[in-house]
């Protein structure tokens, strides 16, 4: 299994010989207004550039979309996209996936085998108490099959139970984070940081872990030498991965 950070929450996952672009984003550079609310008023979304051409991007055998908000899946995306490439989505998004034109939208409730890939959706929480009802609904994603790794990409969610039962339940050899500790002027964080990271390791010590979505929108404020510290700091250098844009992760 091999696993590229794209940019963001976008990622290339190659498994099973498939390859997969989970949360796609196309938007260029400074294209996007800042997200209100939030620090960093004066800079404009996204704060980076993709580090692959469309056409490699494109090239692909299926999607995942965690959730719909514009930071995972946006307008350059849903126009630039082919609209019969499979596409798997939370059952909430599934109409207005299927109204952009994807053909093979494939809403998954509990979990299916596609091409010899279990895909298992799980649940997340976009944040705490009354903002997370207001973020509304995101979902993670668990792929497993003979031969490969199990990985888990977490999706837009803060450390709660049920992200530890995952752990517990699935034993994923590898598990994409969401990080970024993306917040508002007011209220708690939407996003993981290092007290979360902190938590998945302790529970789950054997996963390694792709720490991703930082630097690349406003109000993302954890910053990539931040996480790198907190693995110095606790010589975690052999089980947690923070890529740059475009970096590959090898999983075996």
């Amino acid at each position: 299994m091999q696993i590229q950070l794209i940019r963001h929450a976008t990622h290339l996952i190659t498994y099973k010989g498939l390859k997969f672009l989970l949360d796609p984003m196309f938007s260029g550079q400074g294209t996007l207004a800042p997200i209100t609310n939030a620090a960093n008023q004066h800079l404009n979304n996204p704060l980076s550039s993709l580090p692959l051409s469309l056409e490699e991007l494109t090239g692909i055998d299926a999607i995942i979309v965690t959730h719909l908000h514009c930071d995972h899946f946006d307008d350059a995306a849903i126009s630039i996209l082919p609209k019969d490439l499979p596409l798997f989505c939370q059952p909430v998004d599934e109409r207005f996936i299927k109204d952009k034109g994807f053909e093979q939208t494939i809403a998954i409730d509990g979990g299916i085998v596609w091409q010899g890939v279990e895909i298992i959706r799980t649940e997340g929480r976009h944040g705490h108490g009354q903002l997370a009802e207001a973020m509304g609904a995101v979902s993670g994603f668990i792929l497993r099959a003979s031969d490969e790794p199990t990985l888990y990409i977490i999706g837009d969610s803060v450390w709660y139970s049920e992200i530890g039962q995952n752990f517990k339940q699935f034993a994923p050899d590898a598990a994409i984070v969401f990080a970024g500790e993306a917040r508002f002027l007011e209220g708690l964080p939407i996003t993981m940081g290092i007290a979360d990271i902190e938590n998945i390791r302790q529970t789950s010590p054997h996963t390694q872990l792709i720490i991703s979505h930082m630097e690349s929108w406003n109000h993302c404020l954890l910053k990539r030498e931040e996480v790198r510290d907190y693995i110095r700091q606790n010589q975690l250098e052999n089980t947690i991965s923070v890529p740059e844009n475009g970096e590959i992760i090898g999983i075996r």
